[in-house]
């Protein structure tokens, strides 16, 4: 039989080092074609169906749903087409299912005895629920929390018609460890002292766990103490009275879960809590290192954006397509950019410690986009060379791929310079963290009325907030001041901006 061909997790993009396991496509015993998606992962920068690169059956899923899993890892492991599967040779097997040892609790080999047939029968139907490939002494539910041996099988000369009710230092075997991902802490107490570990299936333990049953105080009916769905049910409706000191030992071994949800500092109750992963984890560390390694400053103007507005207001009353405001800005950006080349660059620190500035020759402009998995930054590439309606059709086309989850990495990591409009969320102004490793960040207040001095006379005018972070390693307050003047001039005087570029 063929060796089942491990696919380990390949790199998603760049510098990516890990990724969420979202959702199986695929399940154990499955037939695959090549580049068939198999499974849907999270990773810092966007939501991804990874392709399998071989065809057969799917022989184990190395993960569960909510895991992370690090880049060159196993995902999945594949039977090559031809090969004969692990589930089709048990089925071809004249006799019962293939019995190894496993370690007890205090490193004793325990003695595997064949199951009767009619208890066989039984738990084979009670373990539909799970993959049906059973190790003794624990079950594999539904491909997930699959045993893994520590080191290669021997092979065992036990011949399975034959019951086994020993071992002896005589008897050539292999007493081997078994690694169980997550397990039950309550399986460790089902053991039956010098026979059989209990199995139990998947179905048993969901339903003792959800039913409050002890496994480690349930004895098992089915053959060498196999604990059954019907030792369960008996459990639940006649609970096993528990005397004083097997009370005080599961208090003991079980803390009161309400004592942990307290918080020590504040002793309010923690009413959740909530892994930091996935696109929120990126943003974190991006976060952290941009506030720990750029010296910043902040510079600010209001503007009076009621020209643009009546300009694109007319654009729409002709019926020609009207770029929306942001358009508008982000031309005004790249060119300001073009005149400000210092807040369009990057600093690189080398091993030694010197620092050099890296310039570009274009522009990436990423812009900020709310989705449901966190604030996302695509980035519009070489976006000098657009239009304010192409990069209007840009930004709904990027904001649409990233709320899909679907962006790539180079739509998500190819930036140079960021424009945050956080005016969506009806406030005025921010002084916001600088994308790292960008220099420079843009944001846009909402535009509302305000009382505006207009020729010496008081009028109503529609004023926004524009704010400028820059990383005041590559310039100085001029060249920033400069910047952010540019940008509102010509919010200001757009019809003078458009004709000048």
């Amino acid at each position: 039989m063929s060796e089942p061909k491990v696919f380990l997790l390949p790199d998603l993009g760049e510098g990516l080092t890990e990724a969420e396991l979202v959702n199986w496509l695929v399940s154990v015993g499955d037939e695959i074609r090549v580049d068939q998606p198999i499974a849907e992962v999270e990773t810092a920068k966007s939501m991804v169906e990874v392709p399998s690169p071989y065809a057969g059956t799917v022989a184990e899923l190395h993960g569960q749903p909510g895991e992370t899993l690090d880049v060159g890892k196993p995902l999945i492991s594949v039977t090559p087409v031809g090969a004969a599967s692990v589930a089709a040779a048990d089925d071809a097997a004249p006799a019962g299912p293939v019995v190894e040892p496993v370690e007890t609790e205090l490193g004793e080999a325990a003695a595997a005895t064949e199951p009767a047939n009619a208890e066989a029968e039984a738990y084979r139907e009670e373990e539909k629920a799970g993959s049906g490939n059973v190790l003794i002494g624990y079950g594999t539910p539904g491909g997930h929390g699959v045993a893994r041996r520590m080191r290669p099988r021997k092979p065992l000369p036990i011949s399975v018609a034959e019951p086994v009710t020993s071992v002896t230092e005589s008897e050539p075997l292999l007493i081997e460890p078994v690694e169980i991902p997550d397990a039950d802490p309550s399986l460790l107490r089902t053991r039956v002292p010098g026979r059989l570990g209990a199995v139990i299936s998947p179905l048993v333990r969901r339903m003792a766990r959800e039913h409050g049953v002890d496994l480690g105080e349930v004895r098992g009916s089915g053959d060498s103490g196999l604990i059954m769905r019907r030792d369960v049910e008996a459990a639940i409706k006649t609970p096993e009275p528990v005397t004083t000191g097997q009370r005080n030992r599961r208090l003991e071994a079980e803390p009161d879960e309400s004592q942990n949800r307290v918080d020590s500092r504040t002793g309010l109750t923690i009413a959740s809590r909530t892994p930091v992963r996935g696109v929120r984890k990126a943003v974190a560390a991006n976060m952290t290192r941009s506030r720990s390694e750029i010296p910043e400053a902040t510079v600010w103007v209001d503007v009076d954006a009621t020209a643009l507005v009546e300009l694109r207001a007319g654009l729409k009353k002709n019926g020609a397509h009207a770029p929306g405001l942001l358009a508008f800005i982000a031309r005004f950006v790249t060119a300001g950019l073009k005149k400000y080349p210092e807040l369009n660059t990057r600093i690189e620190t080398a091993p030694d410690g010197s620092q050099e500035i890296i310039a570009f020759e274009g522009i990436n402009l990423g812009f900020a986009a709310q989705t449901d998995r966190g604030l996302m930054v695509p980035s519009i590439r070489t976006a000098e060379r657009l239009t304010a309606r192409q990069l209007d059709a840009e930004i709904r086309r990027l904001t649409d791929v990233v709320r899909q989850g679907k962006a790539s990495p180079s739509e998500l990591g190819s930036g140079t310079f960021t424009l945050n409009n956080y005016g969506v969320f009806g406030v005025d102004g921010s002084a916001a963290i600088i994308n790292y490793p960008e220099v420079a960040i843009l944001g846009v207040g909402r535009i509302i009325d305000r009382a505006w001095v207009v020729d010496g006379d008081l009028a109503i005018r529609k004023v926004t907030e524009l704010t400028l972070t820059f990383d005041h390693r590559v310039c100085d307050g001029g060249t920033a001041g400069g910047f952010l003047r540019f940008v509102a001039d010509a919010i200001e005087n757009p019809h003078l901006a458009i004709i000048d570029f």
